[in-house]
């Protein structure tokens, strides 16, 4: 299966410029913890993505006042992305490489299309879904990405 089948479409995005207060409202409204970052909200062009979990660890973890900051402060960059043509087998093994949860989509242009979370592939393929959450779960001594 590939993964513009099961993957989310409906994305909320932000820019590098957005201030930490504003993306922690976008996470709050999505019912998400991820937002893509692009060049421009027109264009959706992935530059880099920004979780929750960004913000506790390289701003407040750090002693920075996250009203202060913007997302270019906290944000993962570059983003890992696939195509939408990618199959879920390929997804996982980048998931289970990187130890990530989610990866953004991109159409040929390089802008946002979707996300596909660990989540989407444990709901549409039970028999890669362990071996993942295995591989993904082990514990690093460094600070996760996506």
């Amino acid at each position: 299966m590939i993964v513009s089948k099961i993957m989310t479409t409906d994305l909320t995005c932000c820019t590098p410029h957005t201030s930490l207060e504003e993306a922690a409202k976008l996470f709050v409204q999505a019912d998400c913890g991820m937002l893509p970052v692009v060049d421009s909200l027109e264009t959706r062009r992935v530059i880099g993505a920004i979780t929750d979990r960004d913000i506790v660890c390289r701003i407040l973890a750090e002693g920075y006042n996250p009203l202060e900051r913007k997302v270019s402060d906290a944000m993962t960059t570059p983003a890992f992305v696939i195509a939408g043509h990618d199959t879920i087998e390929f997804t996982a093994e980048l998931m289970e490489q990187h130890k990530i949860r989610r990866i953004l989509v991109i159409d040929e242009d390089g802008c946002a299309i979707g996300v596909i979370s660990q989540a989407d592939i444990a709901l549409h393929n039970r028999t890669i879904t362990g071996e993942l959450l295995e591989h993904i779960s082990k514990p690093t001594h460094q600070p996760s990405r996506l």
